[in-house]
């Protein structure tokens, strides 16, 4: 299987991160792509290469030319008002509030932002444009009749929104990758997010829509982050009514309930008639994960690949979340040999 990595996710090191009260050291750090890469090659699983560049066109399929036009500047602004170290949000538009977007460097991050966990650095936005080259490179293989190809993207994506950054996320990998898919002829993907925390970004981009079906198997959002979507009752609306899957499971969930879900997200892709399949790859459901609550272990993500597999389809892995550094490149790569090995 070859995979498509850049060097250019180590320009994005937070130093904190808003969690439980604190200004926390950030969990998700450059030593976890370094792990999945160094696993990748010690497995000989295939070639690596590094991403062409496709422009800021494909990514404008996705995210608003505002958003994406503040976020490449926002460092610079910061810089020339002398900001020390991460930018990071302090104030958000809630309910009582208008959803309008100040002037100001700190109000307008406020609005594009919905947590403390997405800092940017200097180097965040090459970082995260450089993800997204890597995304649209693997895609194009599979387009070019690969069967399958792994997108090592670091930061992640799925928790961004057209015009929202959060989570760890700025731009949504697996959702561009979607639509270049659509805008070079195919008329069915399907995304399966199988990240412990539920892929909100990824599901407001298309919840209107039924060119994209979205499945997800994530932590009860009643009780996990992102808290505020991800619900079971999320079936999408308009014209995508019908074409949103949440599986939300209990924590501790173990691999017997969450094969199970898999199981019924597999059968949705299946029955949609799907021509190509994006996972949206997070290993965060490991037992020992810092910040999440599953306990699958690394056998289980053999199993997973062997499963998602059996679907038949062309599939892109995009790589999401997963902050047990050392068992990160284990799990990762036990997923696209279990895919591969079918």
């Amino acid at each position: 299987m070859l995979t498509y990595y850049s060097d250019d996710h180590h320009l994005h090191h937070g130093k904190c991160e808003l969690i439980d009260g604190q200004l926390m050291p950030c969990f998700e750090k450059p030593q976890r792509a370094d792990h999945i890469l160094a696993r990748v090659k010690a497995r000989q699983l295939g070639e690596v290469r590094a991403p062409k560049d496709f422009g800021l066109a494909p990514i404008e399929r996705i995210h608003s030319k505002a958003y994406l036009e503040f976020f490449r500047g926002a460092w610079a602004r910061w810089q020339e008002q002398g900001g020390k170290g991460d930018l990071l949000p302090f104030t958000w538009p809630a309910r009582t509030l208008r959803r309008m977007i100040p002037n100001d460097l700190h109000g307008q991050l406020g609005y594009y932002s919905f947590d403390g966990g997405a800092p940017i650095t200097a180097g965040t936005w090459q970082a995260a444009y450089s993800a997204a080259q890597v995304a649209l490179s693997a895609q194009q293989e599979i387009a070019n009749g690969a069967h399958s190809a792994f997108a090592l993207c670091r930061p992640p994506g799925h928790h961004a929104a057209g015009d929202l950054m959060g989570g760890y996320c700025y731009l949504n990998n697996a959702a561009i990758a979607a639509q270049a898919f659509l805008d070079q002829g195919r008329k069915k993907v399907a995304i399966l997010d199988v990240d412990y925390h539920h892929g909100n970004g990824t599901q407001d981009i298309f919840y209107q829509r039924s060119d994209v079906l979205f499945a997800s198997i994530h932590g009860d959002p009643a009780e996990e982050f992102p808290f505020f979507l991800g619900y079971a009752d999320e079936l999408g609306e308009g014209a995508g009514e019908g074409y949103n899957f949440n599986y939300p499971l209990p924590m501790g969930s173990s691999w017997d309930t969450w094969n199970a879900a898999l199981e019924q997200a597999c059968q949705r892709i299946a029955d949609y008639g799907a021509e190509v399949l994006v996972v949206s790859l997070g290993v965060d459901t490991y037992m020992e994960d810092p910040i999440s609550q599953f306990k699958l272990d690394s056998p289980d993500y053999l199993a997973m690949g062997r499963r998602i597999a059996a679907l038949g389809l062309p599939t892109l892995f995009i790589m999401e979340g997963g902050y047990a550094v050392e068992a990160i490149g284990v799990n990762a790569v036990n997923v696209l040999e279990g895919f591969e090995g079918a």
